[in-house]
């Protein structure tokens, strides 16, 4: 019994996935608020929480954005924020949470991406905030305001930019105005009705913005910039906005007003970006849609939506835009551009929305005071071109995962299952066949591409140190269910506990160790020498991973703040997580130990892994001892012991367990009857006999 005390320590550890899915405790998002504020009551279910003031009294909200905004990032996975909106929608703070996007992990570092959200102080959701900067002198009467990017990261900035909108109008529809924000609607492709342009303006899809000279000039009268349009008093009957404006996010609205390559190119665009609302815009007069310095993909700087008292964000589409033949030849003639806005920032074409349309004009010749004035659009779509989602049932967070890793999880699932049949019922087969070697090598390779790279699935220390917290603080295990790719790896690993003890993880199924075993048949195929600790020594060496996991185990209740930077004596987040693509020591502690494993082999395995010792220990659990041995091994025959690279079997011949990576090199040994040295000696004294049996006859 003594015995499985410390196996049963360990299990609940091992029953658990990354942490890092898990949304911010509220000790740590009250950690991070500054006083006089303080952190409130939780308003729902997605992470907002009240914000209190130094009197007790609501002041704001604080809310993560993941939850409600999960838009992925430039690695495919979301980039969390702490925000902190006032009761007006402004912005307090924006922290960084976390992130996986490889241009900060590796390259850059955090610290441009966190100068970068400190940017949003003092901003408000209800300005037109856009990330860029400002199109040179056209664009200095712009109404955006502008966040400056972080070079080399344009793409990874931007996302986080949608995702912090998306969630704060999301929190501003809901407790600022007291609207929920259902799912958005999606155009209705079975709306096939084909539409002209009379149709086209007697339903209200197409609208028209128009204003003359004179009336432009009435806006600006009786100030600076009153006579600063010479063109406009010429011709004050001249039209200076003739701006139309037609949704063109149902199929059959886009059919009636582009030509078939501009239609192609536009199925194309919405076929990738399948939230996006695409906003064809056409202005005849002399306003134009944007400044002369304006970049095409990026926001334009004369035009403006908002949507319930919410900026709409607007970005040019890049696409030609054609117009149809059957359109009039006015327009035809003018200028057109698609813009898009993206439906999930809760933006819903069926509703009222206004479109602004900016007119600039400058005063004096050097550095000349610029004026400013909006004419407006109102504009929405009817229903019947759209499909409204219901209410949907939010999924249990293990279902979600579930079903995001369903194929992943079935190919996972065929190769355990395999592995655990091979081990078990076929284990002598396995051994007896002559090509053992390359399958065993094509397994591991499939273990490094598929399980590593591919399925993330390389378990690790930090999952168990995670665990060990979680129940000493008393915290829920929910969210082990949030990776069940690693969980079933995790379910296969005590499998083989009982079965063979830690060998069919370490052995078979851990991407580094992979690793590991490439480099030494890389070193033996480059004839590189061999290091082998004399049996003193590796068995010294060896008691180190316990004395590592001992003390991991103690920095989480004695350091819980470094045990991440601790746990870096894995390789493995280096090596298999972000593909070496880390800061150079990183890379260069990880490469090492593959360059040492060439000579030494599996060094790391054996003397330095953490997440080994666990292992060994686990498979204290083992029921039997799976090895079979002869009389005569140890005393005399040490074939075995001699080719076992672990030093996994002792001079009597006997097998240690927690020391065994089931690489089935011994049992290869044992059935071959060719290099058995018992059975090699028992067939030549079979041979001997038999002619002396014959001439005895």
């Amino acid at each position: 019994m003594l015995r499985l005390l410390p196996v049963l320590a360990i299990l609940l550890a091992v029953l658990s996935g990354p942490a890092a899915a898990e949304p911010a405790t509220r000790a740590r998002i009250a950690a991070m608020i500054v006083p006089p504020f303080s952190l409130g009551e939780a308003l729902n279910d997605k992470g907002v929480y009240q914000l209190l003031n130094s009197g007790g009294a609501e002041a704001g909200f604080v809310f993560e954005t993941e939850q409600m905004a999960p838009l992925p990032g430039f690695s495919g996975a979301p980039i969390n924020m702490l925000v902190t909106l006032d009761p007006d929608g402004r912005f307090l703070d924006v922290r960084l949470l976390s992130h996986n996007e490889p241009i900060f992990v590796s390259g850059l570092g955090e610290a441009p991406f966190h100068k970068f959200f400190e940017q949003y102080r003092g901003l408000s959701i209800s300005e037109p905030l856009v990330v860029g900067t400002p199109y040179g002198k056209g664009g200095a009467g712009s109404e955006l305001t502008y966040l400056d990017g972080v070079t080399k990261a344009t793409a990874s900035v931007r996302i986080a930019h949608e995702s912090l909108m998306a969630a704060a109008l999301q929190v501003a529809r809901e407790k600022m105005s007291g609207i929920s924000a259902g799912p958005p609607v999606t155009p209705d492709p079975s709306v096939d009705a084909p539409l002209d342009w009379q149709a086209l303006l007697e339903q209200g899809i197409a609208r028209n913005l128009r204003l003359t000279n004179a009336e432009a000039d009435a806006l600006f009268a009786g100030s600076i910039w009153a006579d600063d349009d010479p063109e406009a008093r010429a011709d004050p009957e001249g039209l200076f906005i003739d701006l139309w404006l037609i949704d063109i996010g149902a199929p059959t609205v886009a059919q009636a007003v582009l030509d078939p390559d501009s239609l192609e190119e536009l199925r194309r665009f919405t076929e990738i970006s399948q939230s996006d609302e695409p906003l064809l815009l056409i202005e005849t007069a002399r306003h134009g849609l944007v400044s002369e310095d304006f970049v095409r993909n990026t926001a334009p700087d004369r035009l403006s939506a908002e949507q319930g008292g919410f900026p709409v964000a607007l970005r040019d589409a890049d696409l030609m835009v054609d117009l149809s033949r059957d359109l009039p030849r006015t327009l035809r003639n003018g200028t057109a551009m698609i813009l898009r806005t993206d439906r999930r920032l809760g933006f819903d074409p069926t509703q009222d929305w206004l479109l602004h349309a900016q007119i600039v004009r400058e005063h004096g010749m050097f550095q000349p005071e610029i004026g400013t004035r909006s004419v407006t659009l109102p504009y929405r779509m009817d229903e019947k071109f759209y499909i409204r989602p219901g209410a949907v049932e939010q999924l249990a967070p293990w279902r979600e995962a579930l079903l995001n890793r369903q194929g992943d999880l079935i190919v996972l699932a065929g190769l355990l299952a395999a592995l655990l049949l091979a081990q078990g019922a076929a284990l002598r087969q396995l051994a007896r066949l002559r090509a053992f070697v390359p399958l065993r090598l094509a397994v591991l390779a499939v273990v490094v591409g598929f399980v590593g790279w591919w399925g993330q699935g390389q378990l690790s220390i930090v999952t168990v140190l995670a665990a060990i917290r979680t129940a000493w603080e008393g915290g829920s295990f929910a969210f082990l269910l949030y990776d069940p790719f690693s969980l079933a790896i995790w379910a296969a690993a005590i499998i083989g506990f009982v079965a063979w003890g830690r060998g069919l993880f370490c052995g078979w199924l851990c991407p580094f160790g992979a690793l590991q075993e490439f480099a030494h048949h890389l070193g033996r195929a480059l004839r590189l020498p061999v290091i082998e600790p004399s049996p003193r020594w590796d068995a010294r060496l060896k008691k180190l991973k316990y004395v590592l996991l001992a003390g991991l185990v103690a920095s989480v209740f004695t350091v819980p703040g470094a045990v991440d930077k601790l746990a870096e004596v894995e390789p493995f987040k280096t090596a298999i997580t972000t593909f070496f693509l880390r800061e150079w020591y990183y890379v260069a502690y990880a490469a090492a130990w593959l360059v040492l494993g060439a000579v030494l082999f599996k060094g790391f395995c054996r003397y330095v892994c953490p997440l080994g010792a666990v292992m060994a220990i686990g498979g204290l659990l083992r029921g039997r001892d799976w090895i079979e041995r002869r009389a005569e091994c140890g005393s005399p025959c040490q074939l075995c012991r001699v080719k076992c690279n672990y030093g996994a079997i002792d001079r009597a011949g006997k097998v240690d367990y927690s020391e065994c990576f089931q690489c089935l090199d011994c049992v290869t040994v044992f059935e071959d009857p060719k290099t058995c040295v018992p059975r090699v000696l028992d067939a030549r004294r079979a041979g001997r006999a038999a002619p002396a049996q014959v001439a005895a006859e």
